[in-house]
């Protein structure tokens, strides 16, 4: 019993130093920035000018707002524009290449927090990028191409706060870092059911069965075993989890930053058990495009998993 009682204890308090000492502090600067270039109109404009050179992957105005969400703000921040396609009659292959893309595109809660434990964000990005056009491209031309359309005169306007004057400003800040706040203390429970599920799979032997059955493979493909674990954190609890889990496997040296950097395309992305739930609860329209927004999202995450072996 005081063996358990000392596995969470250790949990918890690598899951809330992960949250508030790393995730919380990249959060608030990043959100400030953001809502800043939101509240004073700066990303409308670049939408409006990336928005035509994007049509031909079947992203709207909107989709590259999702774009922008994900990457530098967080995994549920494109939730709020997908809701909105949802409501406003934005067609159904639209919707689909939109929530493709995002599913498969590296999450800001996760890039930047890692960055400053040795992950190269801005190579993250960019492959991410690329790999989610092409994934919203194959959706909307192919595996979404025969999804009916629906279109009505409802208009599609985010909204944004007013940053006007040194008031509007500290507002915008004010709000950015409570939304921040919110979203590292709620990813403090998985955090810690994360890391207390690892250390309980490594005291009861199966961790090192799962090393044992897996060991052959991951030697022809030059990875350490942590990757067993790390992926199966992953997939079923989502990124921020495999964060805590990652941060703790670098603590230990039982992963390498070489081979995290390996392993972005493959692990940093919403699509898990998690983050497919959080996405599509954005509306109907949303959920009912998920079969072909997964088949896209799964390709561009071969792609980055492909593009991060060559490259590190």
């Amino acid at each position: 019993m005081s063996e358990l009682a000392n596995i969470v204890l250790h949990a918890g308090r690598a899951g809330v130093e992960l949250a508030l000492f790393v995730l919380l502090p990249v959060m608030v600067v990043m959100l400030s920035v953001m809502r800043l270039l939101e509240a004073k109109g700066i990303l409308d404009k670049l939408v409006a000018i990336v928005g035509p050179l994007l049509r031909p992957f079947g992203l709207p105005g909107l989709g590259v707002f999702a774009m922008i969400q994900i990457l530098f703000v967080s995994f549920a921040a494109p939730m709020a524009t997908l809701a909105m396609m949802d409501k406003g009659g934005s067609p159904r292959r639209h919707i689909a290449a939109t929530l493709a893309m995002v599913l498969g595109m590296a999450q800001a809660n996760v890039v930047f927090p890692m960055a400053a434990l040795g992950l190269n964000a801005p190579v993250v990005m960019a492959v991410s990028t690329l790999c989610g056009l092409i994934g919203a491209g194959l959706t909307y031309h192919i595996f979404a191409r025969n999804l009916p359309e629906r279109d009505d005169d409802n208009p599609m306007v985010v909204k944004h706060k007013d940053a006007d004057g040194p008031k509007g400003v500290l507002d915008v800040i004010n709000k950015a870092g409570a939304e921040a706040l919110k979203i590292a203390v709620g990813a403090i429970p998985m955090l810690v059911l994360a890391l207390v599920f690892v250390a309980l799979m490594r005291a009861t032997g199966l961790m090192g069965l799962l090393e044992h059955l897996f060991t052959p493979l991951l030697a022809s493909l030059d990875l350490p075993s942590s990757v067993i674990m790390g992926t199966i954190t992953k997939y079923i609890a989502g990124g921020t989890a495999m964060m805590g889990v990652t941060k703790d496997f670098l603590d230990q040296g039982l992963l390498s930053v070489t081979e995290f950097n390996r392993l972005a395309g493959f692990w940093i992305h919403p699509y898990d058990v998690a983050g497919v739930a959080v996405l599509i609860s954005a509306g109907p329209r949303v959920a009912g495009v998920l079969k072909p927004a997964l088949l896209g999202a799964g390709v561009a995450i071969l792609l980055r998993t492909l593009a991060h072996g060559y490259l590190f």
